[in-house]
């Protein structure tokens, strides 16, 4: 374990080294991707700042409990550093484990409304404000591409992009089918109604991360409909995509320009793809994927609202709460801590 953190404190110097040369400096491609490597390792880094500095006054201290007036105090200080020390031992342990690659990227998250018609598409829509508020709560930016509203109001899709630090560590495990069990507005006699919204959370990717040919794409422009400002029923500045080999299909209308929206729709596509390729790699591996929190397909059912009995449970690991309302207003840290701390502990497991 020492090995390692010493390795880990030799490359964050070196690329702080890196970092303060002018040809580095002028270079805003690789400034970010060294950036971005010595962003990984600051954790374990300044960790075993703090543990060589704990074994330091450890020895310290323990010399001066020979001492007859500062013996006393020398002690107490000896039993805290040891406390702290064994705690950061603990830590380690967490701070070693393989990094996911994807963690420190921005996301592109799609709702969709499933099974329950209206009341889906209303589900759908309390999800993208759930979404909303949490992000707005991390100092994250949420900026939307492409909204296909219900006609009982929410959403029958939306799709947003979701920018700041480590934001897919977060929202990774978002992924999967959402279920609501409530009264639905629609309902005049007063029943109880399960209705289910599906979500999917993908890392954005740069331009190297996957490759797209120009020839596999047919690019449709149409008159935008819905919100979006004044005269997007006229101007022909929508956007769909379709890529051929996949028959993928992605759309964006939300923004005033036919360039900027073929931009947008750029992104999600190569989003897509790239989650697609994720998912085809950990098949083949087969344990990877069913050793996370769950698998991030559409059909899996990871989390009940239950509005009756004011619970939010997330199955995947038995986690429940009584605080629905504070949950659908954006309160997701309790949900999100407790699955990375499950996903830390299988990895410790070896899972």
């Amino acid at each position: 374990m020492i090995e390692r953190l010493k390795a880990i404190e030799t490359r964050y110097l070196e690329l702080q080294e890196e970092l303060m040369k002018p040809e580095v400096f002028s270079d805003i491609k690789k400034a970010t991707e060294l950036t971005k490597e010595q962003a990984s390792l600051k954790e374990a880094y300044e960790a075993y700042q703090e543990y060589k500095s704990i074994l330091t006054n450890l020895e310290d201290a323990k010399s001066m409990m020979k001492d007859p007036e500062l013996g006393e105090m020398a002690k107490e200080e000896y039993e805290t550093l040891s406390e702290r020390k064994t705690k950061l031992e603990s830590d380690f342990e967490i701070i070693l484990l393989p990094k996911d690659p994807n963690d420190g990227k921005d996301v592109i998250v799609e709702i969709r409304g499933a099974a329950g018609g209206d009341e889906a598409n209303i589900f759908a829509g309390d999800l993208y404000r759930m979404y909303s508020y949490y992000a707005e709560s991390q100092g994250w930016k949420v900026e939307e591409i492409n909204a296909e509203e219900g006609t009982a109001g929410g959403y029958s899709q939306v799709e947003f992009r979701v920018k700041g630090d480590n934001v897919y560590s977060k929202l990774k495990y978002e992924s999967g089918s959402h279920r609501v069990q409530r009264v639905p507005e629609t309902e005049s006699q007063g029943r109880i109604q399960t209705s289910t919204a599906t979500v999917l959370v993908m890392p954005e990717v740069e331009d190297v991360d996957i490759e797209i040919k120009d020839n596999d794409l047919r690019i449709d422009v149409y008159c935008a409909s819905g919100h979006g400002g004044q005269g997007v029923n006229t101007t022909p500045s929508a956007v769909r995509i379709t890529h051929l080999p996949t028959n993928t299909v992605v759309t964006c209308q939300n923004q005033r320009s036919q360039i900027q929206n073929k931009a947008e729709a750029m992104q999600v596509l190569k989003a897509r793809l790239y989650e697609a390729e994720l998912e085809r790699q950990e098949a083949e591996i087969g344990s990877e994927r069913r050793s996370k929190i769950g698998t991030g397909d559409r059909s899996e059912k990871i989390r009940t609202y239950n509005y009756p009995q004011n619970r939010v449970t997330d199955h995947r690991i038995g986690f429940s709460t009584m605080q629905l309302q504070r949950v659908m207003d954006g309160d997701l840290e309790d949900i999100i801590e407790a699955l990375i701390t499950e996903d830390q502990a299988r990895k410790l497991r070896g899972e």
